[in-house]
C-alpha cells in the first residue's frame, strides 16, 4: 500500500504532475522572455503559458462534422497520461530515484514514441487536409529521429554495464549512480559523438525550428492542431510541457547528473534543465530557418545517427 501512494505520489505531485508540469510551463516562459530580449522586444511574461493555459480552459469544445469524436477528444488526454508515467521514470541525481518495477531506459523509450503518434492520430481524425498533411510530415520526421535515439541509449546503456563488468545495464537509477561514483559520461571522449547527437536529436524530437514541419505555421496552419481548440488543445500544450521535461531531464540522467544530494540535488537539476533548454531549444530556434521534410529526414539519419554509432563502435573497441 505504502509502495503505491508513493509511485501516485511520483505520477501526481513530484517529479511527475504538478511539478513537471510548473517546470515544463515554466521553461516555456523563459524560453519566450529570452528569446524575446535576444530579439530586441520585451517579451511576454514569464507566466504567459500559465495564463494561456488557464484562458484555454474557459474557451469552448468544437469539432469538426468530420471528425471521428472519439479519438479526435481522446488523443489529447492519452498524451498527458502517458507523459505523466513517463516523468517518474526519469531519475534527479541525488535527490529521486525511479522504483525498479516502474520501468528502465528501455520502456522510457518507448513513451517518448507516444506524443508524436498521439499528434498523427490527432491530425487524422480531425478530418482536416492540413491534418493529414501534418500526419505524414510527423510519421517520416519519426522514423528519423527515433533511430539516433535508441543508439544513444544503447551507448551509455553498453557503457555502464561493461564498465560494470557485465553487458548492458539499462536501468537509468544505475546510469546515474555510475555516473556519480566515477564521472559524468559529458567528460568522457568515448561518449562525446553521442553527446553531441543527443544535442541535435533534441530540437526535433521537440518539435522546434528547424524541425516543427508537422506544425508549420506559415504551411500547413499548425496541421494535426489546426481544429483543436478550449481545453483539449490545452491538453496538448500541457503534453508538450511534459515532453519538454521528460527529454530534457533524460539528456541529463544520460550524460552529466550532478554528485549533489537533496536541495543542493534539485537545484542543480533545475540549472542544469534551464541551461540546456536555453542551448537546444531557444539558441537553435532563433538561429536556424525551418528546413524542408526531405532535408531534415536526411540530416536526422545521418549526423546524428554516424555520430552515435561512433560512439557506439567506440564504445565496443574499447
Amino acid at each position: 500500500m505504502t509502495s503505491s501512494l508513493a509511485i501516485l505520489f511520483s505520477v501526481l505531485v513530484f517529479p511527475g504532475g504538478v511539478f513537471a508540469l510548473a517546470l515544463g510551463f515554466g521553461l516555456k516562459g523563459i524560453d519566450r522572455r529570452v528569446a524575446a530580449r535576444l530579439q530586441g522586444r520585451v517579451g511576454p511574461p514569464l507566466l504567459q503559458p500559465f495564463f494561456d493555459l488557464v484562458k484555454l480552459g474557459f474557451k469552448q469544445r468544437t469539432v469538426p462534422t468530420a471528425a471521428c469524436e472519439g479519438v479526435f477528444f481522446g488523443a489529447p488526454l492519452i498524451g498527458v497520461v502517458v507523459l505523466l508515467c513517463a516523468v517518474v521514470l526519469v531519475p534527479i541525481s541525488g535527490c529521486y530515484q525511479p522504483a525498479p518495477q516502474l520501468g528502465n531506459l528501455l520502456v522510457l523509450l518507448y513513451l517518448l514514441m507516444v506524443p508524436g503518434i498521439v499528434l498523427m492520430l490527432a491530425g487524422s481524425a480531425s478530418g482536416s487536409p492540413f491534418g493529414a498533411i501534418g500526419f505524414s510530415r510527423e510519421m517520416v520526421l519519426m522514423l528519423a529521429y527515433e533511430a539516433p535515439l535508441v543508439l544513444i541509449a544503447a551507448t551509455v546503456a553498453l557503457r555502464t554495464g561493461m564498465a560494470q563488468g557485465h553487458w548492458v545495464d539499462f536501468s537509468l537509477a544505475d546510469i546515474v549512480a555510475w555516473q556519480r561514483l566515477h564521472g559524468a559520461n559529458l567528460f568522457d571522449p568515448l561518449m562525446w559523438p553521442a553527446v553531441v547527437a543527443f544535442l541535435l536529436f533534441l530540437p526535433a524530437n521537440l518539435g522546434i525550428v528547424p524541425f516543427d514541419i508537422p506544425e508549420a505555421e506559415t504551411e500547413v496552419l499548425e496541421g494535426p492542431l489546426l481544429e483543436y481548440s478550449g481545453p483539449d488543445l490545452g491538453l496538448f500544450k500541457m503534453m508538450s510541457a511534459l515532453k519538454t521535461v521528460v527529454v530534457l531531464g533524460l539528456g541529463i540522467a544520460l550524460f552529466m547528473p550532478l554528485p549533489f544530494s537533496g536541495l543542493a540535488g534539485i537545484a542543480g537539476w533545475l540549472v542544469e534543465v534551464v541551461i540546456l533548454a536555453l542551448l537546444s531549444v531557444t539558441v537553435v530556434r532563433l538561429s536556424a530557418g525551418r528546413m524542408r521534410i526531405d532535408q531534415a529526414f536526411g540530416f536526422l539519419l545521418t549526423w546524428p545517427s554516424l555520430l552515435a554509432a561512433a560512439s557506439l563502435a567506440a564504445v565496443l573497441a574499447m
